[in-house]
């Protein structure tokens, strides 16, 4: 399976369903999501899957379950493959990696790591090349710092943090239509592995409740 670009018809698509988040559009434009979007993705993890391994396409309904928002549909289509994370919009193109969501245990974890003298400055030292080439650092923040820690932290603002990710965006052009986008993919997940590295071995996933990654917040 070879990726030929999403279909001319993907940023229209989403810019209707954000405007329509009806069944009735859905149901009119299912055929335009299987086949300009859905199948693009598929292909796309299919061609990626020999380095970073076999990815699964999100589904395109939203759990309304515990939500005051009740739009049924997502407004982008996300993917992920080895804890990486891809989703096209009618914003253009998305990519990250990282950990979204974490346990409990998790966190402690990652801010005894944090706090490290050793393993801290390594983190900082990969979020700040992130963030210098050109990356967003995201994550679900505490308002003050953490108990017990000093105010004058050398690495408090990533101590505040109870999830940390990282992502990059291209708005809407006619690459989005190219093959070519599987090397932009590659390259930018590429580039991710050192904080997904990071994470990984000194954070983890729990037996019971595995790390969320970017791809699961959506």
């Amino acid at each position: 399976m070879t990726f030929p670009g999403f279909g001319d018809a993907v940023v229209d698509f989403y810019e209707g369903l954000e405007a329509d988040n009806t069944k009735a559009y859905w149901t009119d434009n299912k055929a335009v999501y299987e086949e300009q979007v859905r199948a693009p993705m598929l292909a796309l993890l299919a061609d990626l899957s020999a380095e970073f391994g076999a990815g699964k396409v999100f589904r395109p309904y939203r759990d309304v379950r515990f939500s005051a928002d009740k739009t049924p549909y997502k407004v982008q289509c996300g993917a992920t493959a080895g804890g990486r994370y891809v989703q096209v919009s009618a914003d253009g193109l998305m990519a990250a990696g990282g950990y979204y969501r974490m346990t409990s245990a998790q966190v402690a974890r990652y801010r005894a790591a944090v706090g490290d003298d050793r393993l801290g400055p390594e983190l900082v030292a990969i979020v700040d090349d992130l963030r210098a080439d050109g990356f967003t650092i995201a994550g679900e923040q505490l308002k003050s710092r953490p108990r017990g820690v000093d105010p004058d932290h050398p690495r408090l603002e990533l101590l505040r943090h109870k999830s940390l990710f990282a992502w990059r965006s291209w708005p809407p052009s006619d690459e989005l239509h190219d093959p070519a986008l599987t090397d932009r993919v590659a390259t930018t997940w590429r580039r991710l592995d050192p904080l997904n590295h990071w994470l990984d071995d000194h954070v983890g996933v729990d037996l019971d409740d595995a790390a969320e990654r970017p791809g699961r917040r959506r």
